[in-house]
């Protein structure tokens, strides 16, 4: 095993294989060390998540390294079926890589058991395995722009189903009409870790194959009101709250306010718990009626708030104050000076039923509340139990950026720093980079005077990212993950930005410059010592 560093709260085990992946990925399971809160496995890596006001990441290192990854465990597992239409876009291709006929093609992909590995790269992808069928095929060299859902493809020693339309870069030998990922469904990921797969060809099999009967989603809806009618959404407005920590299982990442420090003074200036669900406003535009007396408040980026009453009156909030609006009031928020996401909270919280344990919009997955938009009406718990005394002391975290500002972040090297040359990695801090247009929540895309080059040229096997990794695709132009970021990437990541840093990194606004700042030089975590007294 080598440990490498991901950042002050995260670490990567790399192992031999994927088998080598699968049984520490089991024994982790089966056996949890204390302070772990999430494993997130690839092809050859597990990423660790960890507390590390529990834990030491010295101590889990060693306790790590002491598990045996020689084998794993035969155990029961769910058997899925999945019928496939076999005529895939790229099957003659495959064939021909292959030096086999197409027919031969199917036949192995059919007759031949496969497991899921891992998932990641979108909810409910399932990265599946099989010893035997012997379907080893590149990526495209050039990847679709759009590929439908329920394609089924292969690329390296894996095949999947891709559960909804995206872009990517597989092998398409087929297409099924069975749903992968169904956000309803009461297990709305068909693929996970572990489950057995069996493919059928639709066109040989006289069985009609339909996903097994489950219980719906049980979503209670609040009871809803038009408390709060939204005029116009503006650029973006989402609903946000923490994120939904923990799902990695079904390939989802946390999502969750860009600018938490902000979503937590917002709640707290209205008497609301401080992760409460909040509307998350990006680049201002937004506008609102209410239709009852609320309270109010805005936090994060530095925008004019207006308030015209019902007799057309007009006048200046504040952000970072309680705000009282009365039946009739609008309130109107302006494009910000500094920064680039507000976060408006109302006392009692949005009425709004979580999905997966959270009411946050996520982009990339495509799940949880809709992005708001013009004319909705909002609801608001005006009867909740849990409201608190209002906080008049709430200031910014930080100093909100402009679009003029160079804004300093610090990273932790690792987990990929020795893929790059000496110069890419001076270059990374000595150099500044401008923040795209083309940025939003899943990251920030950079661009600088010079790329970042690799000294590893190899594909690099998909393994687990977090927020704040500095992903270089081939152009070495790099990418700094935000919070929609996918589960897990194929570019090596040369570092990652501090989890104090995060904040502010979601606050960046477009043209402004970022110079990263290294807390250290990269080196491996310490694990070898404890395998040689195993």
């Amino acid at each position: 095993m080598r440990f490498l560093p991901v950042n002050l709260s995260a670490f990567m085990v790399e192992l031999q294989s994927l088998e080598q992946t699968m049984a520490l990925t089991d024994s982790l399971n089966d056996r949890p060390i204390k302070g772990i809160e999430e494993i997130i496995p690839a092809a050859r890596t597990i990423l660790v998540r960890y507390n590390p006001i529990i834990s030491l990441v010295d101590d889990l290192v060693r306790e790590i390294a002491l598990r045996d990854v020689s084998k794993t465990a035969c155990k029961a597992s769910k058997l899925v079926t999945i019928p496939v239409h076999y005529n895939g876009e790229d099957l003659a291709e495959v064939a021909q890589y292959l030096g086999i006929t197409i027919n031969e093609v199917i036949q192995r992909h059919t007759e031949n058991e496969y497991q899921v590995a891992f998932t990641g790269f979108a909810p409910g992808f399932g990265y599946m395995v099989s010893k035997q069928a012997q379907l080893h095929v590149h990526r495209r060299q050039s990847p679709r722009i759009r590929i439908p859902a329920g394609s089924v493809a292969l690329a390296g020693e894996f095949s999947s189903v891709y559960p909804q339309a995206s872009p990517g870069g597989w092998q398409l030998i087929g297409i099924t009409d069975i749903a992968v990922w169904d956000i309803h469904r009461e297990e709305p990921a068909l693929l996970q870790a572990g489950y057995r797969v069996n493919f059928v060809d639709s066109a040989k099999s006289q069985v009609t194959y339909s996903l097994p009967i489950t219980k719906p989603v049980d979503v209670k809806l609040p009871t809803q009101s038009e408390d709060l009618i939204v005029l116009t959404a503006g650029l973006q407005t989402l609903f946000q709250d923490h994120g939904r920590i923990g799902q990695s299982a079904l390939g989802i990442s946390e999502s969750g306010a860009m600018d938490k420090t902000a979503l937590h003074s917002a709640n707290r200036l209205v008497g609301n718990p401080s992760n409460s669900v909040a509307l998350e406003i990006t680049q201002g535009g937004f506008k609102a009626q209410a239709n009852r007396d609320l309270l109010v408040a805005i936090t994060g980026a530095d925008c004019s708030i207006e308030i015209i009453t019902h007799e057309n009156e007009s006048y200046q909030g504040e952000v970072y104050q309680p705000i009282h609006l009365a039946q009739g009031d609008v309130i109107k928020l302006g494009r910000p000076s500094k920064g680039v996401r507000s976060y408006l909270a109302v006392r009692g919280g949005f009425n709004v039923a979580p999905v997966l344990n959270s009411c946050s919009f996520d982009t990339l997955a495509q799940v949880g509340p809709t992005p708001i938009i013009n004319g909705q009406s909002l609801s608001i718990n005006l009867t909740k139990s849990d409201q608190h005394a209002i906080s008049l002391n709430e200031t910014p975290a930080f100093e909100y950026p402009t679009s003029e500002d160079v804004v300093v972040l610090d990273v932790v090297f690792g987990p990929r720093t020795d893929w790059f040359t000496q110069q890419a990695i001076e270059l990374l801090s000595q150099q500044l980079w401008q923040v795209t247009a083309a940025s939003n929540r899943i990251g920030l895309r950079l661009v600088g005077e010079s790329p970042v080059e690799r000294a590893k040229r190899q594909e690099l096997p998909s393994e687990g990212t977090c927020i704040g990794a500095i992903q270089v695709p081939a152009n070495g132009q790099p990418v700094l993950f935000l919070n929609d970021h996918p589960l897990t990437g194929g570019y090596p990541v040369i570092g990652t930005v501090c989890e104090y840093h995060l904040d502010l990194a979601g606050q960046i606004p477009t043209n402004a410059k970022i110079r990263f700042n290294p807390l250290d030089t990269f080196k491996e975590l310490e694990g070898s010592y404890a395998a040689d007294e195993k």
